[in-house]
């Protein structure tokens, strides 16, 4: 009796087709990032180490962790009547809390998708300023700071899949880009850039003619799709819609991490610095990080045809 071939067990030996099982909730700010298919768990925790310490350089996060002066000092009067040894033990309980409040400032989503995290942050935190101003440095310094994260997409603040929601999104987002008074406000050119994952709920012309006429034309404002001053990325994914506002987009690789370095690393140089998420930096070979890169855009490949199918 001959052997029964594996996979072949009423799926016709066809390689079932992967869902995303998580969800991001409206009225959430965060970051999107893209990785290598498989290296979703490394990519959210290198990320999460290198916001939790950028932020602290980036944002005043005092108002977020201790925004109640009164209560702080009701605290110090307790303090006071405690013995010694307890004033120790209630001042390394206060670090430990302070420490965990900042943490609490960045919340990693299970998304449970492909070559997709996402990374909730709160209030304090400028998605926008935070994506920026790591790319910059990323291609300022030419030092690595991720070894799994690719492409970084901001979410300025999102809400629920309908028209109406977007455009009162558009309005809240692109203020203090295209609306400023008019002494103020410069004419700009601007592009729109819709990013979909696992949506079908407005088609993407509907999303596109929707935020151009948020923008209008009162100050001067006019598209431009390769010479823009501003590009207005919205990211569809399942029942949520972010947007957010970038400069410097072309100019920094498209936010994209690994080429920022790779681009960086001019032709006569065969090594460049790297720094792992623990901060200590090291030298590698050009050669020896270029496999990485070859595999990036096959995964963006087949990461857009499964989502938006």
């Amino acid at each position: 009796m001959g052997k029964r071939k594996g996979g072949h067990s009423g799926d016709g030996g066809k390689k079932k087709k992967f869902k995303a099982t998580g969800f991001v909730d409206p009225n959430t700010s965060g970051v999107y990032a893209t990785c290598n298919r498989g290296r979703e768990q490394q990519c959210r925790k290198e990320l999460m180490n290198l916001f939790s310490e950028k932020i602290e350089e980036y944002f005043d996060l005092d108002k977020e962790v201790s925004d109640d002066d009164e209560e702080d000092e009701e605290e110090k009067e307790e303090v006071k009547e405690l013995s010694i040894e307890d004033q120790i033990k209630q001042e390394l309980n206060d670090m430990k809390e302070e420490k965990k409040s900042k943490k609490s400032l960045l919340h990693p989503i299970e998304l449970g998708c492909e070559c997709l995290i996402f990374i909730k942050t709160r209030r304090t935190i400028d998605p926008e300023i935070l994506v920026s101003r790591i790319c910059q440095e990323s291609f300022e310094s030419n030092i690595k700071t991720t070894r799994y994260t690719q492409k970084l997409s901001p979410v300025t603040f999102s809400v629920s899949p309908t028209i109406e929601e977007i455009k009162k999104l558009a309005k809240r987002v692109l203020a203090k880009h295209f609306h400023q008074p008019t002494d103020i406000q410069k004419p700009l050119k601007f592009a729109i850039q819709i990013g979909k994952r696992n949506f079908n709920a407005i088609p993407k012309d509907t999303i596109i003619k929707a935020v151009a006429e948020s923008v209008g034309r009162d100050h001067g404002h006019k598209v431009d799709l390769k010479q823009y001053d501003k590009l207005i990325m919205v990211e569809c994914y399942k029942t949520n819609v972010g947007m957010s506002v970038v400069d410097n987009y072309l100019k920094y690789e498209k936010f994209n991490l690994q080429q920022i370095f790779e681009k960086n690393l001019s032709d006569d140089t065969s090594s460049s610095r790297v720094k792992d998420t623990n901060g200590n930096s090291k030298v590698i070979n050009k050669q020896d990080d270029k496999s990485q890169s070859d595999n990036k855009d096959k995964s963006e490949d087949n990461k857009q045809q499964d989502t938006e199918n």
